[in-house]
């Protein structure tokens, strides 16, 4: 049983000219699409390949765009004689051999996956205002700490003036007084020592002193003897 539907408006749009524009897969559409927004109406473009075409030039004729966006594949079917399309344009025209081209969709993940091997993972990135704002505090911080620490260095350390120089002269001098007279002492008793084993160890010595007691012998013998001689 058919249905005549001459004269009968089945769309508010220009079913003629959607219908001449002879849409077919293959094509690269750009689709002007009303969105009711807030009580506002904006037009939202949505372009990609037509997959497919169904139904033909009747009234319930869809066709399906898709386009990839962010590395998503993303599909949309639309009637053709719908009307919050607002415009339909057709860019490029491709001659393909199939009426409907849903092995794309396969094609495109085995393009994907081959890209992905040759692929490889990076950590790259700019510095954020917090990060450098962290960064700057904490250099700064480094800084404070490191200036502290010299200032204790500086501060333990004893500075050399003239008047140091004079005390620290005069108690070297005091010092070194009694080392010289402990020295001279020890000289003096080393001497004693040694003149002393050299009288004990020489027998020449011995001979020297017997000889000089046996002449103050003799002269005071001659002595006595002239004594009694007056």
């Amino acid at each position: 049983m058919s249905t005549n539907l001459a004269g009968v408006a089945v769309s508010p749009v220009n079913m003629e000219e959607r219908k001449n524009l002879g849409i077919k897969a293959g094509d690269t559409v750009r689709v002007h699409q009303k969105i009711q927004d807030k009580g506002k109406t904006r037009i939202q473009v949505f372009e990609g390949l037509v997959l497919a075409r169904k139904h033909g030039s009747e009234p319930g004729a869809t066709f399906t765009v898709r386009k990839v966006s962010s590395g998503i594949g993303v599909e949309k079917i639309y009637p053709l004689y719908s009307p919050n399309i607002d415009k339909i344009e057709i860019i490029k025209r491709a001659k393909v051999r199939r009426s409907k081209l849903y092995y794309i969709r396969e094609k495109v993940n085995r393009e994907i996956k081959r890209q992905m091997r040759r692929m490889h993972l990076l950590n790259l990135s700019t510095e954020s205002e917090a990060e450098a704002a962290t960064r700057k505090e904490a250099e700064a911080a480094e800084k404070a700490a490191a200036e502290a620490a010299e200032e204790v260095v500086v501060d333990t350390e004893t500075e050399i003036t003239p008047e140091t120089d004079v005390v620290a002269e005069k108690a070297e001098e005091e010092i070194a007084e009694p080392k010289e007279e402990i020295a001279t002492e020890e000289k003096d008793e080393a001497d004693e020592v040694k003149e002393e084993e050299q009288t004990e160890a020489s027998p020449e010595g011995v001979e020297v002193t017997k000889a000089n007691e046996t002449e103050e012998e003799i002269v005071e013998e001659i002595e006595k003897e002239e004594g009694k001689k007056e």
